[in-house]
């Protein structure tokens, strides 16, 4: 068991010029915590960054690209000192302008030209519906979202025309000296406009003058043709952006994102007009490699000042906690997820996570035991580790599952199961048994009674013992850490005279030690009744003994008679939880026993199906596989919540009565790639 690892205080004086530098350094290096203020703190910088994070989401969400769902990257840690910093953020605010006006202009064209392609493909489904129709061409001029002109105009005049009005009309040649214009009605003010230009002169359509002339449709559709080409164009053009700047804009995202923290920590700093003074919660043992690096940072510009927690006001004071810090090997810190989601432990306690991660793997392994069914909790262990970038918060699953697994595994060897089965590992069991010890046995470990194989409920017995042995040691760790921890916060009442303290401890202790003893066939003895009621009066008198030894006078807040009744209550409590403590570790073997149960179930049928023909075979191999299947999820799913409930309430609730807070370090980690030198990208700009 450890403790959490030692803290200390820092403030730090630094030059506005190094500050940004400093601030990027230390988001790398996830070495300090800021105090926690309250408040919003945003200025105009911090809206104008946003801003371009913003930008840059949308000009990738435009050419396909999820900049919000990027993965978790590593820095590559090299330093830059301030100047280099703002050079770096000047280059790269002239890049994003760069990349987001190339990205942001084929966005335009592409408004424009679907734009366009819905009003020509209009203007066609209009003029297609009146070309059938027997009518003078004059009625035309009342449609929607045509505007039809018909004159006289020379060939220069002409081309000079269709230069000038480019896609916004359309112009098409009758005969030498005779066009048809044609054009939105939006777009008729700029068609006039031009024509007037040209020296257009308009000629009368003759009343007998039915239809849309064949050329104006031919024209239509060729337009309309056009502008599907340059939205194909388009396309092409955003897919092969989307290649070549996926790199990049990933990059100058997480660059700006960085920028943001930063401004968002600076600003709840306290500032003068040449420097910032902060503070912040480091390890102690990273404090002075910190030190060190910071000053070769900023060339030796910073002033940095040191304290023990206990040398700190609010922390003497009970307004602010030491955060806590764990330091563990990997299988441990793979259990750090059990006692965190429960709470953080005070800092200067004892650190449970140890006695979690080793009990925590036991009891699985006795409640899940099958060799094949632990290996596959292994295998999947060992994949979840290897899982893609996007799916790398279950990362923290892998420990875990391994140590289950192996853990499941050692239990089915014991047992004789794999997979249910249990004759695959018969022989070699004979062969080790005998070895040893001279006596063959098809199984270690008999968790079934089974009269067929000599089977006898003693053995089980044992092993429901075996299980209530485990919840003892449990629970007396919970209260030798509890101890220990009042101890250090100087809380002796309850450290000595407290149920979960040494007088609760000695009763617990003393009264397993009368049980074991009448188990093994003595007897209760006179003096067992000191052994008992010396801790009972301990707790029951708790408070006055405590104050009489400390010099105090004894005070009685509620009067004799609530004094009498708490201690009474207090007392009932003690017996009822250290009994229903002890006694629900029995549910370790009685899940150990529906497991072999269960398992028995799906080998006994899939053996009485195998020897029954092909049918009898193929049913068999189904009945396995999905006998199994309904093992491992879900009886696993139910062993590891029993785990987990065990450890909450047999062993948690021993000693955590009040919770710290976990050291959460100001960290770009999740966020910010960097190679040192910007955003590269390809040809795409």
């Amino acid at each position: 068991m450890l403790r959490p690892r030692k803290m200390k205080f820092m403030e730090l004086v630094v030059l506005k010029s190094d500050m940004d530098a400093v601030l990027e350094y230390l988001g790398k290096k996830a070495a300090i915590q800021f105090p926690e203020k309250e408040g919003s703190f945003d200025n105009q910088e911090i809206i104008n960054i946003r801003s371009i994070i913003s930008r840059l989401y949308e000009a990738g969400e435009y050419i396909g690209i999820n900049l919000h769902a990027a993965g978790n990257h590593e820095s590559s840690g090299e330093n830059n000192n301030g100047g280099d910093f703002q050079t770096r953020r000047k280059k790269s605010e002239a890049l994003v302008e760069t990349v987001c006006r190339v990205i942001e202009n084929l966005k335009d064209r592409q408004f424009k030209t679907e734009y366009e392609k819905s009003r020509v493909r209009e203007a066609i489904n209009e003029a297609r519906a009146f070309s059938k129709m027997n009518v003078p061409f004059s009625d035309f001029e009342h449609l929607s979202f045509l505007c039809l002109r018909f004159g006289r105009l020379d060939s220069k005049g002409v081309s000079d025309l269709r230069e000038s009005l480019k896609n916004r009309a359309v112009i098409i040649p009758l005969d030498e000296n005779r066009i048809l214009a044609a054009s939105s009605k939006k777009g008729r003010f700029a068609l006039d406009s031009q024509l007037k230009k040209v020296s257009f002169e308009p000629i009368a359509v003759p009343d007998n003058y039915r239809g849309i002339p064949a050329h104006m449709m031919t024209s239509l559709n060729e337009q309309y043709e056009k502008m599907g080409q340059e939205l194909e164009n388009i396309n092409s053009e955003k897919e092969k952006m989307r290649i070549s700047l996926a790199s990049g804009l990933k990059q100058l995202v997480f660059e700006w994102n960085i920028t943001l923290l930063i401004e968002e920590i600076k600003v709840r700093f306290t500032a003068t007009e040449n420097m910032y003074h902060f503070s912040g919660w480091v390890v102690a043992d990273m404090q002075a490699e910190l030190i060190r690096e910071l000053s070769v940072l900023t060339g030796g510009r910073i002033a940095v000042r040191s304290y023990l927690p206990n040398e700190i006001p609010s922390v003497k004071s009970g307004r602010e906690k030491v955060p806590v810090a764990m330091k563990h090997n990997a299988f441990v810190k793979g259990f750090e997820g059990v006692v965190f989601s429960y709470g953080a432990p005070m800092y200067g306690s004892i650190d449970p996570t140890p006695v979690v991660a080793v009990f925590f793997t036991l009891m699985f392994g006795i409640m899940f035991g099958d060799a094949g069914q632990g290996f596959l909790l292994f295998l999947a262990g060992l994949l979840i580790k290897r899982l893609p970038e996007k799916l790398s918060k279950f990362n923290k699953y892998s420990t875990p599952l391994v140590s289950v697994g192996i853990a499941s595994m050692i239990m089915g060897l014991f047992a004789g199961s794999v997979f249910t089965n249990e004759h695959l590992l018969t022989a070699p069991t004979r062969a080790v048994t005998a070895a040893i010890t001279g006596n063959p046995m098809d199984r270690i470990l008999h968790i079934l009674p089974m009269a067929s194989e000599g089977g006898s409920i003693t053995k089980l017995l044992y092993f429901f013992a075996f299980t209530v042995a485990i919840g003892v040691i449990i629970n007396s760790l919970g209260l030798i850490i509890n101890i220990f921890n009042r101890c250090v916060f100087k809380k002796f009442q309850a450290a000595f005279f407290s149920k979960t303290g040494l007088a609760g401890l000695l009763f617990f202790w003393y009264a397993l030690f009368i049980a074991v003893r009448i188990i093994s066939g003595g007897r209760f003895e006179a003096y067992d009744f000191a052994g008992l009621l010396i801790p009972v009066i301990c707790i029951f008198f708790g408070q006055v003994i405590w104050r009489t030894i400390a010099r105090e006078k004894p005070v009685l807040e509620n009067g004799l008679l609530s004094f009498i009744m708490e201690g009474f209550v207090e007392v009932l409590d003690t017996v009822s939880t250290y009994f229903s403590n002890t006694v629900s570790f029995l549910r370790v073997g009685a899940f150990a026993l529906a497991h072999a149960v269960f398992s028995f179930i799906v080998f006994y049928f899939t053996d009485q199906l195998a020897s029954s023909g092909i049918a009898g075979t193929f049913s068999a191999a189904l009945i396995m596989i999905a006998g199994n299947a309904i093992i491992i999820v879900l009886e696993g799913l139910i062993v590891a919540i029993q785990v987990i409930r065990l450890q909450y309430y047999e062993f948690f609730n021993k000693f955590f009565v009040e919770t710290g807070v976990e050291f959460a370090p100001f960290s770009f980690k999740d966020k910010y790639v960097s190679s040192g030198n910007g955003a590269s990208f390809g040809n795409g700009v």
